[in-house]
């Protein structure tokens, strides 16, 4: 089937943008294509481990598995796979390269403008990633892996924009930067009709993604838990980080931060720079 057309003009509501985006074939990076085909080669020498980190340092194909062990999960299961690796460790290797034949590439798909806005998201993604993950480490948190997910997760309705509806996030990128005192969801609703978090909680839904995924990623959770804190927190100082630590809100992370993980703001920002 061939793919539908990008988005040029917004959707009118949630519901219609979670039926759209939902069986959306996803391109992923040209490195993990390219990767996965090498391996596809020798597959009798891959584990669950070596092809989970593979998958797991990009977000894209990293939600293309989760929805697709999701999707497939045996009723006789009593819990959801959480990870790449503990999704791969269930589908066997085997059956993994069977479903997930030579990948479409993100980068054939994009013009210069839009390929960078979806790698800005990509780094931003992956910064957050590492940060949430020395968050959990530092607090000895069991689900660290599935915090470390979460983070590189987070912004995935906003990489999926730019492949599907590039025009529409750089519209909304202007929108943003002609006004620095909107608040990102209120630009969002001027442009798409939707908030981004809101289409990603309604996809993860869809796709029947595993609860604490969809837990420790959902903005208008009261941020109580800690785990959920990690996943913010980190999120949020990426952001703010993006294009150096100069940024006035940054003092503000490190406190919060601080506060979550017992430390003094100087021993955080020593601990970020060995994960930055």
């Amino acid at each position: 089937m061939p793919a539908a057309p990008p988005l040029t003009q917004p959707l009118p509501d949630l519901a219609s943008w979670t039926a759209r985006l939902r069986g959306a074939e996803i391109p992923v990076l040209a490195e993990t294509a390219e990767a996965l085909e090498l391996l596809r080669g020798n597959e009798d020498e891959v584990d669950a481990n070596r092809l989970g980190e593979l998958i797991g340092a990009d977000p894209l194909m990293t939600l293309k598995v989760l929805a697709y062990a999701a999707a497939h999960r045996s009723e006789r299961l009593l819990t959801d796979a959480e990870t790449v690796t503990a999704a791969l460790v269930l589908m066997g290797i085997s059956p993994f390269f069977r479903a997930f034949g030579p990948q479409p590439v993100v980068e054939d798909q994009l013009g210069p403008q839009a390929l960078d806005g979806l790698q800005r998201v990509l780094r931003r993604s992956e910064r957050a990633a590492r940060y949430a993950l020395s968050f959990a480490v530092h607090r000895l948190d069991p689900d660290a892996a599935v915090i470390h997910s979460a983070a590189l997760l987070h912004d995935f309705a906003e990489l999926l924009l730019w492949v599907h509806a590039p025009d529409l996030a750089l519209r909304l990128e202007a929108h943003m930067q002609a006004d620095r005192s909107l608040s990102s969801e209120q630009a969002q609703r001027d442009v798409l009709n939707i908030e981004l978090n809101e289409l990603e909680q309604a996809l993860m839904q869809a796709w029947r993604l595993p609860a604490l995924l969809r837990q420790v990623t959902d903005d208008h959770l009261r941020a109580i838990d800690p785990k959920v804190l990690a996943v913010r927190l980190a999120v949020r100082l990426a952001q703010h980080t993006d294009e150096g630590w100069g940024h006035p809100a940054v003092a503000e992370d490190l406190r919060d931060i601080g506060e979550l993980l017992s430390l003094a703001p100087a021993h955080v920002q020593s601990l970020l720079h060995q994960y930055d």
